[in-house]
């Protein structure tokens, strides 16, 4: 196959979560024009940015005039999980000019990970196309996150309450769409319930602060267990040789 049959690869491989991206692409960019900035400020973070959930937390906080410093550390915390995708494609993507990883690792979102990662482990990606599949969904997401928040931002103006209309489920959709293949095993349960419950605990924390602790309880719970889990094994190998 060659480049572009590679790069539809990923963009086929896509579509089911671009799908439930597109309520979550019209929202934001309808949020962005009902709190009162303006439409070049929601194309901006979009094609700038393009981080779904970091833009919406950025933006929760804006619209309370939250501290800079709270809307940079809030955000820089809420992206942190990207740097265990980057750590794991690593193997994949290492002997690649530095040039096209940087490019990459912009395009780095949850659900391109979400698509292309799977396909390394059944063999229809590796080393010498995987980028090229990979790019196919990076480049696919991007164009139907900036076309939506645009449409979003044009509603938001002339659809009065179309922030009201629940779509952002289609956030919380396409996130248990994404989490829930890896719940297989005690660490990542231990954290998914330590996020579930700290989130609701601190929810009342100002400055969304809660959203940090919560995030950082739930890394540090999943830390811990797999930490024990990998112990036990090696005092189960241990005991087995004695």
């Amino acid at each position: 196959m060659n480049a572009f049959q590679n790069a539809q690869r990923g963009a086929l491989a896509s579509i089911p979560m671009i799908i439930g991206g597109i309520p979550f692409g019209l929202l934001f960019g309808s949020l962005a024009a009902a709190n009162g900035l303006s439409i070049w400020f929601a194309i901006a973070m979009s094609s700038i940015v393009f981080a779904g959930s970091a833009q919406f937390v950025a933006l929760g906080l804006i619209a309370v005039d939250a501290p800079l410093w709270v809307i940079i550390l809030t955000t820089f915390v809420v992206n942190l999980r990207h740097i265990l995708y980057a750590a794991d494609l690593l193997r994949f993507v290492k002997h690649l000019p530095i040039r096209l990883r940087l490019f990459m690792g912009f395009g780095l979102i949850d659900e391109t990970y979400a698509a292309v990662r799977p396909m390394y482990d059944m063999g229809s990606a590796n080393k010498s196309n995987g980028h090229q599949v990979y790019i196919g969904s990076f480049l696919s997401f991007y164009f139907m996150w900036n076309v939506t928040t645009i449409v979003g931002a044009l509603a938001g103006e002339f659809i009065p309450g179309i922030s009201e209309w629940g779509l952002e489920f289609a956030m919380v959709a396409t996130f248990i769409g994404i989490v829930t293949p890896y719940l297989r095993n005690v660490p990542y349960w231990g954290a998914f319930v330590v996020a579930i419950v700290a989130s609701i605990a601190l929810k009342d924390m100002p400055n969304h602060l809660g959203l940090i602790v919560a995030t950082l309880l739930a890394v540090l719970a999943g830390y811990f267990l797999d930490h024990m889990t990998i112990n036990s094994a090696q005092k189960g190998v241990a005991n087995d040789d004695c």
